[in-house]
């Protein structure tokens, strides 16, 4: 289209189109970010509550292993801000809180002894445990994360801890769930045959490995923020309730709501990008439309410290198995958790509801709260008198990867024509990494 700096849009204000417009600008492009809402960061969003100057509405951290929220937190300024949980332990709720065992990956045992000591699984799933090195090695085809837990460990194990942790994670229904989808056990599963035996052979974590989160001291809103000002400072154009009537080809161009582009970037989710292609690709925008997505809800509260019983001092939360939920699916004892979130004054509680499978967003408010205080005071054993409360809802938050998800989407930028990327969530992973990983491919791709 141009002879000089070439001019590429950016359609979406979360996380991941936040840090396209960043690595494009960082290569000398002059780029234009649309987002329809009146705010930038997606699903990301830190607000003051109970006395805290920001709590958390969505996630509450990154995995500090993988290298990309790492990167982006330390190119955008934020290096010196992040800090990492407090030392805290997790449990599962099965009629009563039960410690995660020790030797999990996932949820998946590699330590046959740790699983045995654990009062969570009982005898007769042990013992099915037990026999997962003599099982004939279980075909990676199905691509199902829970047919091939159950294949190897049996339903116990599956669902007392691989479909809660994961679960807890993704939002999802394991049964219905990708394998390839989860890649540490997805490599663990193409390596060997029998789990349990190559869990003997698994290097140990080295004491001084480092956190596994990473948060900024000021909330994940501040990532997004900070992404946001980095890229308009170097040039960036973000444009706030700007919602997008037209994507079209034009000749060797692009057009997005009248103006022309050189290339283009949809990093909004899946069902939104379908409708932005439904009338130049339709079979690309049919697959797309094609990933199911499933809605959630926050209850967060605040419950006076002088009513938080001694003995869960020590948890940082819990999780919730499926065959023993109703509406609460995980609990997270937010200010055990993270240590600058900590007061004298109350305890902050972040209760997730609803999962694939288990709507909750057609309830009101006064449900929501009434079902994380009534089913959190029954897992505990104690009343909950919340002194504060607040409902995010998160509508499609978690794009669910049904078996051979990886295998859609190649099919579908296999179609796309040059100048066309897509990123975000939708496609090669749902967390915060993942979305910034995707972010940097789609640039790459633009700058070619």
């Amino acid at each position: 289209m141009t002879t000089g700096t070439r001019r590429i849009a950016v359609v979406g204000g979360g996380i991941a189109g936040l840090a396209t417009a960043h690595a494009l600008v960082q290569q000398g492009l002059d780029v234009v970010l649309f987002e329809r809402d009146h705010r930038l960061g997606g699903k990301i969003l830190t607000s003051p509550f109970a006395g805290h100057a920001g709590i958390d509405e969505g996630p509450d951290a990154f995995l500090a292993r993988l290298p990309w929220g790492t990167g982006l937190a330390h190119a955008v300024g934020l290096g010196d801000e992040l800090v990492s949980p407090s030392a805290g332990k997790a449990a599962v709720w099965w009629d009563q809180l039960h410690d995660i065992p020790q030797g999990l990956l996932l949820g998946m045992p590699t330590d046959v002894m740790a699983l045995a000591k654990s009062k969570l699984i009982p005898w007769g799933g042990k013992l099915r445990a037990a026999t997962e090195p003599f099982r004939p090695r279980t075909s990676l085809e199905p691509d199902s994360l829970g047919g091939f837990v159950r294949a190897r460990f049996g339903d116990e194990v599956h669902l007392r801890l691989v479909d809660p942790l994961v679960g807890s994670i993704y939002a999802a229904d394991t049964d219905h769930f990708s394998l390839a989808a989860v890649p540490q056990i997805a490599d663990l599963a193409g390596k060997a045959r029998s789990i349990l035996l190559a869990g003997r052979t698994m290097p140990k974590p080295s004491p001084d490995a480092g956190p596994v989160f990473y948060a900024p001291r000021g909330g994940m809103g501040d990532l997004a923020t900070g992404t946001a000002t980095a890229a308009q400072a170097a040039g960036a154009e973000l444009r706030t309730g700007a919602e997008i009537s037209e994507v079209a080809p034009d000749g060797t161009a692009w057009r997005v709501n009248g103006e022309l582009f050189d290339g283009i970037v949809l990093a909004c989710p899946a069902a939104a990008t379908a409708t932005l292609l439904a009338s130049f690709l339709p079979t690309a925008a049919q697959m797309l439309a094609s990933i199911p997505t499933a809605d959630v809800a926050m209850v967060t509260l605040a419950i006076p410290a002088a009513d938080w019983p001694v003995h869960l001092t020590a948890l940082s939360g819990y999780l919730v198995p499926k065959p023993v939920q109703r509406l609460v699916t995980a609990a997270s004892f937010g200010s055990q958790k993270w240590s600058h979130w900590s007061s004298p004054a109350n305890v902050i509680l972040r209760i997730s509801l609803g999962r694939d499978g288990l709507p909750v967003l057609h309830l009101s408010d006064d449900q929501l709260l009434a079902a994380a205080v009534d089913e959190v005071s029954r897992h505990l054993g104690i009343d909950l008198a919340p002194s504060a409360h607040r409902i995010t809802r998160w509508s499609g938050a978690f794009p669910q990867y049904r078996p051979h998800h990886a295998k859609k989407v190649a099919d579908i930028e296999a179609t796309l024509p040059a100048g066309l990327a897509i990123a975000g969530a939708s496609y090669h992973g749902i967390g915060v990494p993942a979305c910034i990983n995707s972010a940097g491919k789609a640039a790459a791709r633009m700058a070619q």
